[in-house]
C-alpha cells in the first residue's frame, strides 16, 4: 500500500474541516533484496575448479567440506564479526531474505491494470460528525466514472479520532492524466454543514507497443506483430490472441516443433507464459489470414480494410494481472480483377493422348452481370510446341454471371507429351463489352503413359 495526499479548492483550504482523507494505493509487494555485503563460503577461496581433475583431491572433498562447515559456525560470544561475510545457509547467496517491501508511493499505474485503492477517511477533532455522505470517482480527460456515492446510506457518525475505511477499484482503460476525487458532506460537532473535496493525482502509462505489418501475397495476408515491454518489469503474457474480422480467419505460424504428441497435449494443456523482459524487451507473433468461405458473396467484404485486433493479456513478476484489446489492425485490401477465373478440380491421373476435364469457377467480382462469355485455349505458342490443347470445339460458350457471383464449368483436354506439363493462355471473351480478360492461371499436371 501506498499513502497519497491530495489538497482541495481555494474554499476548502480557507475552511477548517475535521475530516481528512488519506489514500493508499492496494498493489502486489515486491521482493526485499539484501543491499548487506556480498557473502561467500570459504571453500570457493580454498578449492578451484579444477579440483574434480584430481581424483585424490575429489575423494577427500567430502571430508574437507565437513570440517570446513563445522569451522564456520557463528559463535555468539565472538564479538568480532569475523564471521559477517561467511555463509551460513546456501540460500543467503542470493541476497533474497524473504521479505516482501510494501509501496511506499503510488508507484507506475499503466494502462489495462486494475487501479486498486484503500481509502480512509480521519476525523482529527474533539469533536463526533454525523451523516457523512462519502464520494469517491475517477476524473480522466473523456469521462468522470462513479466508484462510491453513499448519498442513500450516509455514513451515521464518525467518533473523535475514529476512521471510516473503504476500498475502490477500477479497470484503467485510458491513457494520460487521472484524478481521484474523494468528497465529503458532514455535520461537524458545531451542527454546521460542511463540504470537504481532495484530490489525488496520477497519471497512467502504456506498458507495451504493439507494432504491426501487412503483406498481401495472391489471396493470402500475412501479419506480423512486434510487442515491446515499455515497464521496469518483466511481463508474462498467458494470452496473445488475434481475434479476426468477420469472413476471416487467422492461423498463428510458429516453428517446427519436433516433440512428441503426448509432449505437446501437455504443453497445450499447461501452457507456459511467454516472457517480455523489462526496459524494451520484444516478442514477435506471425500469423496467417485467409477469408473463411471462397463464397463470391463476401467479395465486397475483401474491400475491408479491417482485419482483426488483438487482445492481450499478462502477469508481472508476483502475478498482477494486466489486459489490453488493441484498436482494428488496418491492411491493405485484397485487389481483384472484374474476371477471374479458379481451378475446383483436375483428374489425380491423366494419361498421355486421352481426354481430360478440368473444373473451373468464373467469378463476377462487380457489382454488374457481365456476359455472355467465350473461353478458349490462346494459340501463342506453335502447334508443336503445345503440350496441352483442347480437345474439341476450341470454343466454349458461357452464359451471363450475376453481380457477385460465380459460373462453373469445364474444358476438355488432351496432352500430347510426359512428364510436368504446364496448363496457360486460357482467355475469356466478354461477347457483349466486347472486351477479353487474359488470365494468368497456370496448372502444372503430371502426364504418365498409358
Amino acid at each position: 500500500m501506498s499513502g497519497g495526499g491530495g489538497s482541495g479548492g481555494a474554499a476548502a483550504q480557507q475552511t477548517a474541516h475535521s475530516l481528512a482523507f488519506r489514500v493508499m494505493r492496494l498493489c502486489r509487494p515486491t521482493v526485499h533484496v539484501d543491499i548487506s555485503p556480498l557473502k561467500f563460503d570459504p571453500c570457493d577461496l580454498l578449492f578451484g575448479e579444477d579440483l574434480f581433475d584430481d581424483p585424490i583431491a575429489a575423494s577427500n572433498l567430502p571430508r574437507l567440506l565437513s570440517s570446513q562447515s563445522n569451522s564456520s559456525v557463528v559463535d555468539p560470544s565472538d564479538l568480532s564479526y569475523r564471521s559477517r561475510y561467511l555463509l551460513q545457509h546456501p540460500t543467503e547467496s542470493l541476497g533474497l531474505p524473504g521479505l516482501l517491501v510494501l509501496p511506499q508511493s503510488f508507484g507506475a499505474i499503466y494502462l489495462g491494470e486494475t487501479f486498486c485503492s484503500y481509502i480512509s477517511i480521519n476525523n482529527s477533532s474533539s469533536f463526533e460528525v454525523r451523516d457523512v455522505v462519502i464520494k469517491a470517482e475517477i476524473q480522466t480527460e473523456r469521462q468522470r466514472i462513479l466508484l462510491l456515492d453513499t448519498s442513500k446510506s450516509p455514513v451515521e457518525s464518525i467518533r473523535a479520532g475514529g476512521r471510516y475505511d473503504f476500498i475502490v477499484e477500477h479497470d484503467v482503460k485510458e491513457l494520460g492524466a487521472h484524478t481521484l476525487v474523494c468528497t465529503a458532506l458532514y455535520t461537524d460537532g458545531e451542527s454546521e454543514r460542511k463540504y470537504l473535496p481532495q484530490f489525488f493525482k496520477f497519471v497512467v502509462s502504456n506498458p507495451i507497443s504493439v507494432r504491426t505489418k501487412v503483406r498481401n501475397v495472391k489471396d493470402t495476408t500475412f501479419l506480423e506483430a512486434c510487442i515491446e515491454n515499455h515497464t521496469k518489469s518483466n511481463l508474462y503474457m498467458d494470452q496473445v490472441d488475434f481475434e479476426p474480422a468477420q469472413h476471416w480467419t487467422a492461423t498463428v505460424l510458429k516453428a517446427a516443433d519436433n516433440s512428441s504428441e503426448h509432449n505437446s497435449l501437455t504443453r497445450d494443456t499447461l501452457k507456459e507464459p511467454i516472457l517480455i523482459r523489462s526496459g524494451g524487451g520484444i516478442c514477435n507473433y506471425l500469423y496467417q489470414l485467409k477469408l473463411s468461405s471462397p463464397d463470391p458473396a463476401q467479395l465486397k467484404v475483401e474491400g475491408s480494410k479491417i482485419l482483426g485486433k488483438f487482445q492481450i493479456t499478462w502477469r508481472t513478476n508476483l502475478g498482477e494481472p494486466g489486459r489490453l484489446q488493441t484498436q482494428h489492425i488496418l491492411g491493405n485490401p485484397i485487389t481483384r480483377k472484374e474476371i477471374e477465373l479458379h481451378v475446383v478440380e483436375i483428374p489425380p491421373v491423366i494419361i498421355l493422348e486421352k481426354s481430360f476435364m478440368v473444373s473451373l469457377n468464373l467469378v463476377n467480382s462487380t457489382d454488374r452481370v457481365l456476359g455472355p462469355f467465350e473461353v478458349w485455349l490462346s494459340e501463342s505458342d506453335s502447334l508443336d510446341e503445345r503440350a496441352v490443347m483442347v480437345n474439341g470445339l476450341q470454343t466454349t460458350t458461357l452464359g451471363e454471371v450475376q453481380a457477385y457471383n460465380s459460373l462453373k464449368f469445364q474444358l476438355s483436354l488432351i496432352s500430347v507429351q510426359l512428364g510436368i506439363q504446364k496448363i496457360s493462355g486460357i482467355t475469356v471473351f466478354d461477347t457483349i463489352e466486347k472486351k477479353t480478360y487474359d488470365s494468368v492461371l497456370e496448372m502444372e499436371i503430371y502426364v504418365d503413359s498409358d
